[in-house]
């Protein structure tokens, strides 16, 4: 399995890690750590797949997957679309999915039947089963079985619980608890089995709600054991000692006693060493249920702030725990520097949660921090601003809130001190405007921003401009050997290296749009690899430039093959893995065909594919996979049946 995993995954275990820590542990030695930065991390679609992938890796015909996951009602729209690729995928085919959900939360319901119907018009069949409350002839069995007592002399008591819990689980064994805890079941030592006051149990009154059941027998504990409980609701389902111990303002506190009870009472399980998670969420919503109302909020700003005082020097760890406490009690911060102190670790928050792909929970960080802001914080807070607003607005263009991104990303425009300052910004911009379907609206900003660059290109492209272009590109590679363009330094411009940015992410938007644009973009682009050195980006422009001399305006089949050669081996040189589906559609799809049979891009073709669902280039793993399929359906011996269904 490890090797499927590693062989499937590849370098992408590594990024899987932030998510997965028990991958890491799995792998152990097998794997050896990609120190490959040149991928960003900015894309949801890249968690998406690589979790796909490794799935797919650990479920075959020897080893079938049985894949379950509680508590549906609560994934986010990133999980649920997880699930659907998983269920629906056909290469996919010895995994079992268990779903549990809750039907009584309309938002959350309305989210998983929508699931359900996605999949089920994708033709995957599923079972649905209702699991309801359990019936009063099972509830008297269990309790025949707990007790050591016949059915019969049973029965009397499972008919009272099952009139007053429902026949809910939970409810049923946190009842049996209390009725212990009030003397009501006990066991007798003369007649040596448990016994029980039927009258007394009958008349006890009880809450309908579980969640008020369960709070109010924990109101009977002492003191300590309650504040344990409410500091530990608010750490999340899950906790480690350590992290419970940085909750508390003295410290003769026993944890560890603290913790043995938890565990005990069934309220806590141990899931480690050190590490603990809730029996039932409800169990947590009751812990919670012990501060006042009207005191919660005090009560997470107090408890934010006491844990971010006693973890100065290891915050990453509970960075999230502590944010979000502090978060919850925001209206109660006076003090502009602790607005300012708790923006700050938002923004860290948020950059944490982009690096490691949640990018929802990052853009949530990110805009409570800006909500924190003085009004001139452009002025005196002029580095914290600016940092918050480009990773919000990566954030919210990378989930697809443009209502709300289009709500900030002026800001930076206005009050930004320099171009470069502007630069992240104008960049989401242009892909947010090209995203949207306005292609005219991303190139008139683009060629506004390279202008401003120092990169004018023309409003409108002619045949005399046309030719003046193409000139001037064939000038500048005149003298050049291809051993010279391998061996090209390194561009350390910033302005130019922001000048190949923005003309890559408009050169698509270009050729559907401005068609006579599109080629200008790739001779400017290779120009200033020549003029001003090379980086990952000039491996697609060599590419482009290889696919425009075998075009019909050139068929210069012997010039474009080496041109793609060159782009291959210049993206080798730089280790641009992240250019793999770029360059390989320009090279195998557009200009290697001139020269060798179909078949012999088509491997390359999909590990195009592969390489851009890993990067999150979605628009070129896209292409890679058509070209897949068009050489695939052209070059004859292909099933036409399996291709499809393959693909």
């Amino acid at each position: 399995m490890r090797s499927r995993i590693l062989k499937n995954v590849g370098s992408g275990c590594t990024f899987l890690m932030k998510s997965i820590p028990g991958l890491q542990t799995f792998l152990g030695e097998y794997y050896v750590e990609n120190t490959d930065t040149s991928v960003s991390p900015a894309s949801g679609q890249r968690w998406k797949y690589l979790l796909f992938k490794l799935v797919a890796a650990t479920s075959n015909e020897d080893c079938p997957l049985v894949l379950l996951l509680d508590d549906l009602q609560w994934a986010d729209e990133t999980s649920l679309d997880v699930i659907r690729m998983i269920v629906t995928d056909p290469d996919i085919r010895y995994c079992l999915f268990i779903g549990v959900h809750r039907d009584n939360q309309s938002s959350s319901t309305n989210r998983v039947k929508k699931l359900l119907h996605g999949i089920q018009e994708q033709g995957v069949s599923f079972m649905a089963m209702r699991i309801g409350p359990i019936e009063k002839e099972s509830i008297n069995t269990i309790l025949s079985e707990t007790l050591c007592l016949p059915p019969r002399l049973c029965q009397p008591l499972s008919t009272i619980i099952h009139s007053k819990t429902g026949g809910i689980a939970l409810f049923m064994l946190d009842f049996l608890k209390s009725l212990k805890e009030e003397g009501l079941l006990w066991f007798d030592l003369s007649s040596r089995r448990w016994a029980f006051d039927t009258r007394g149990i009958d008349a006890k009154e009880i809450s309908d709600d579980l969640v008020e059941h369960i709070s109010k027998r924990m109101t009977r504990l002492p003191h300590g054991m309650q504040s344990g409980l409410k500091i530990s609701a608010c750490l999340g389902s899950s906790f480690s000692a350590g992290t419970l111990q940085k909750g508390f303002s003295r410290n003769d506190f026993d944890i560890d006693e603290f913790l043995r009870f938890s565990i005990e009472s069934g309220y806590l399980r141990e899931i480690s060493s050190g590490k603990f998670m809730w029996a039932h969420d409800q169990i947590q919503q009751a812990a919670y249920e012990l501060i006042p109302v009207t005191r919660r909020e005090a009560f997470h700003l107090l408890l934010g702030s006491r844990m971010f005082l006693s973890t100065l020097a290891e915050m990453d760890d509970v960075l999230f725990t502590i944010v979000g406490n502090m978060n919850i009690g925001i209206r109660l911060m006076k003090s502009q520097q602790q607005k300012l102190e708790v923006a700050r670790l938002n923004l860290r928050a948020g950059e944490m949660a982009i690096a490691s792909s949640s990018f929802n929970s990052a853009a949530e960080h990110l805009m409570i921090g800006i909500a924190l802001l003085p009004d001139d914080s452009w002025v005196e807070e002029y580095d914290l601003t600016i940092r918050l607003y480009d990773a919000a607005s990566e954030a919210n263009y990378v989930t697809g809130d443009f209502g709300t991104l289009a709500s900030i990303i002026q800001m930076p425009l206005l009050h930004a001190r320099c171009l470069e300052d502007k630069l992240c910004t104008y960049n989401v911009l242009v892909r947010y405007l090209i995203a949207s379907g306005q292609l005219r609206e991303g190139i008139s900003k683009s060629t506004n921003v390279l202008a401003q660059l120092g990169e004018t290109l023309p409003e409108h492209v002619d045949n005399t401009l046309y030719a003046e272009e193409v000139e001037l590109v064939k000038r500048s590679l005149m003298d050049l050997s291809e051993d010279d363009l391998l061996n090209l330094p390194l561009m350390t411009d910033e302005r130019k290296l922001a000048c190949m940015q923005f003309m890559n992410i408009v050169m698509s938007a270009a050729y559907c749009v401005e068609p006579l644009l599109s080629p200008i973009l790739v001779f400017r682009m290779v120009r200033l690899s020549i003029d001003h050195g090379v980086c990952n980006i000039s491996t697609f422009a060599f590419g482009l430039y290889g696919a425009w001399l075998v075009s019909a305006v050139n068929s210069d089949f012997e010039g474009g093959y080496r041109m793609g050669f060159l782009a291959i081996s210049l993206m080798n040189r730089l280790e641009a893995n992240e250019f793999i589906p770029r360059v390989y559609t320009s090279v195998y799809g557009f200009i290697n065909i001139w020269k060798e049979p179909f078949q012999a891009g088509q491997v390359k073709c999909l590990e195009g594919y592969d390489a851009g669902a890993m990067s999150g280039d979605t628009e070129f793993a896209v292409s890679c996979l058509f070209q897949y399929a068009s050489c695939a359906f052209h070059s004859c011996g292909e099933d036409i049946a399996m291709l499809v269904l393959c693909r």
